[in-house]
């Protein structure tokens, strides 16, 4: 070995959303490197979105399967991304990552709000030690402050907490590295205004480089989404001069490799506790509850008056997307609920004007909308769906044009129309105010969202209320025969 030199590999990935097989295919890449050499050699990073609660084994041990992937590859360090952050309470993240992680957790722009501080099972920044190596690493999230202050965290600005650590760790190390679950426009934007960072690795965005961009001396990298790619950067250290050079920074495809048995052999372990821990019944129905994608059903409007009841809204609106499947006479168990709302989404309470309900009811009526495929947003189904309400009777006429086919819409209980004009109190979802599906609903203001309960909690909850299931039996929708 040449004793002024010597070569580092290091990998990362990023938004593998639990898609863990595909982690079994990226722990047989690195177990091929660390055969051929040594495991100070060796750096292993994820850039945050590991987990994924539409996935059974991460919902029925609260990640815990995640957590024991990343111990069983020999990952050293993580940042959280969105769906760790916002999915799970700080309780259940601390128990799982303090209890049983072997590796770092990395938070630099998260602070507890009660005290401050990053909390003590989290560092503000780390470095690590390989041989005569300093690795600077900074971690940051993507701010989605309204959400993460419901949870008790102050998230920082991530701009101004990557200039600072940079200016302070970049004196002390050879390599500084910010493992970013920003998404690709913050990644290039810092990597302009920030001097003397070596690597940006990305996420959060599902971009990938199969190449590393370079930013003046900042190579910005990152490796797609769901485990398809793994990051692969091949470094040089010179030890005299302490200078680190990147040979090579690229994301390999890893769809032709066989899964790492042992790896597999823990997501079984797990399936069976997941199947164990979601056996619980949650409800007992006497009758069956059908969902339908393009028309209203009584499931739908169920979820449409869970969320008017719990927010004590005037009206309730939610996709009927959102729906995987029916619910069966007998036992309902929280793995059925999970399977048939798999979306880690949450209720939110905004006010809309009239037109903008009228708008989004309109909508609802067009095929285009109905079969609209959405990706991300917390979104885990199919397609997009027509719009199940409550508090609302709708009269409307098919054979009139688009946006003309809704001729009266009356506001249950008051005996008044709709008023364009008017503005109400309306219980959706959380993904609409982010600019997705009906994009009216995006435009509603004083907006409340509620964590850290799923849609699938009130489900749950509705599926108990007797008057609500009677209720969700009768339509909001009237055709008028012409």
């Amino acid at each position: 070995m040449d004793k002024e030199r010597r070569s580092f590999v290091l990998f990362h990935s990023n938004d593998i959303h639990s898609h863990l097989e595909q982690a079994a295919r990226i722990a047989t890449v690195i177990d091929q490197e660390r055969q051929m050499r040594p495991s100070d050699e060796l750096i292993i990073l994820d850039i945050g979105d590991h987990m994924d609660r539409m996935r059974m084994e991460t919902e029925g041990s609260n990640g815990a399967v995640n957590v024991q992937i990343l111990n069983q590859i020999g990952y050293e360090a993580v940042v959280l991304g969105n769906n760790e952050g916002l999915t799970y309470t700080p309780e259940i993240m601390k128990k799982v990552y303090s209890d049983q992680a072997t590796f770092r957790i990395v938070g630099s722009n998260i602070r507890e709000m009660t005290s401050g501080e990053v909390p003590d099972w989290m560092l503000p920044y780390d470095i690590l030690h390989k041989g005569d190596l300093r690795i600077g690493l900074i971690g940051v999230t993507a701010a989605f402050t309204e959400f993460y202050d419901l949870l008790g965290w102050h998230v920082l600005h991530p701009y101004d907490v990557v200039a600072e650590l940079s200016a302070f760790l970049r004196p002390q190390v050879d390599l500084l590295v910010v493992m970013s679950h920003l998404g690709i426009v913050h990644d290039r934007a810092i990597a302009e205004r920030t001097h003397g960072i070596d690597l940006i690795l990305g996420g959060h965005t599902h971009h990938l480089f199969e190449q590393a961009e370079k930013i003046g001396n900042t190579y910005v990298c990152a490796a797609g989404k769901f485990g398809s790619h793994l990051g692969r950067i091949e470094i040089e250290f010179e030890f005299e001069s302490r200078r680190c050079i990147i040979k090579r920074a690229e994301a390999l495809s890893v769809a032709e490799v066989p899964p790492d048995p042992l790896i597999l052999s823990i997501i079984e372990q797990y399936g069976v506790i997941a199947n164990k821990n979601l056996s619980q019944v949650a409800a007992r129905l006497d009758r069956a509850l059908p969902v339908a994608v393009e028309e209203e059903s009584p499931l739908a409007n169920l979820l449409a008056a869970a969320l008017k009841a719990w927010t004590g809204a005037e009206i309730g609106l939610t996709n009927t997307g959102q729906l995987l499947d029916s619910l069966e006479a007998g036992d309902i168990t929280l793995e059925m609920l999970h399977r048939i709302c798999p979306s880690p989404i949450n209720p939110c309470l905004l006010r809309l004007t009239g037109a903008q309900i009228l708008q989004s009811l309109e909508e609802s009526l067009l095929p285009e909308f109905q079969q609209r495929a959405i990706r991300g947003f917390g979104f885990r189904g199919r397609v997009l769906g027509t719009l199940a309400v409550d508090g609302l009777e709708i009269h409307y006429d098919l054979n009139q044009p688009p946006y003309e086919r809704i001729q009266e819409v009356m506001v249950s209980g008051t005996g008044n129309r709709l008023q364009k004009e008017e503005i109400y109190q309306v219980a959706t979802l959380d993904m609409f105010t982010f600019g997705v599906g009906y994009m009216a609903l995006k435009d509603g203001t004083d907006r409340r969202y509620y964590l850290p309960e799923f849609i699938r909690d009130l489900l749950a909850w509705a599926l108990s209320q007797e008057a609500m299931l009677s209720n969700c039996q009768a339509k909001r929708w009237h055709a008028l025969q012409m």
